[in-house]
């Protein structure tokens, strides 16, 4: 796909984006979550949150899916921090990591935006946290959708052998696809922040794509 297409996604999934929390604000709000708080789209969250209710177990394994995602994040930080350090020069360090470690700066800033602006709360108020909790969109989701995204990605870049490269793709592609279905079996989140998340990092992906595809080199050795 060229750069130009992959442009015009991250642009039409950013817009949906913005336009869905408008109507998440605005279409069927009624006070379903806990405490009376208000949920966009309510008939259809509160019928999929009936249908799961809150699981201990999904919950457990998408955090710890959620500290995989972190852990991949650090790991293309210190690759990136090695180079600059063995390099002396920031613009020595390979360009794809500095897209990537761009990239992961983008998800922090819209994390801590959506932890001050709440568009819902949570479904649930979890015993970790004892009180009400913005939930959109998923946090889980973004991260393990962009993260592991990214670093499926960069696989071919660094990668050579064809075994190693598909057996951490399939491998990262699945964790990515069981925290997404999780974080909604989990109960931790109504369907429209699965749904926000997915769409966020669509966005994103795209636009991390295309920029790699039009200013990157074909692998790390270029």
């Amino acid at each position: 796909m060229k750069p130009k297409h992959k442009y015009i996604i991250a642009v039409v999934f950013g817009v949906l984006f913005l336009g869905f929390i408008v109507l998440l604000r605005t279409v069927d709000v009624d006070a379903i979550g806990p405490e009376g708080t208000k949920v966009g789209f309510a008939g259809l969250n509160g019928a999929v949150a009936k249908t799961f209710g809150y699981n201990e177990v999904w919950y457990r394994l998408t955090q710890l899916l959620g500290y995989a995602s972190l852990a991949l994040a650090g790991g293309v930080a210190i690759v990136g921090l090695v180079q600059l350090i063995q390099r002396k020069s920031l613009l020595k360090v390979d360009i794809n990591l500095l897209f990537t470690g761009g990239l992961y700066i983008i998800v922090l800033i819209i994390y801590v935006l959506f932890s001050k602006i709440a568009v819902n709360y949570r479904p649930v108020i979890l015993p970790d946290e004892g009180k009400l909790e913005p939930s959109f969109p998923s946090s889980h989701t973004m991260l393990a959708c962009v993260v592991m995204g990214s670093v499926i990605l960069l696989i071919p870049k660094y990668v050579k052998s064809v075994t190693v490269k598909w057996a951490a793709v399939t491998v990262l592609a699945l964790a990515m696809m069981l925290t997404v279905v999780g974080r909604l079996l989990s109960g931790a989140h109504w369907l429209t922040d699965i749904a926000g998340g997915v769409m966020i990092s669509i966005c994103l992906l795209s636009l991390y794509s295309a920029i790699m595809d039009q200013y990157g080199p074909k692998n790390s050795m270029e």
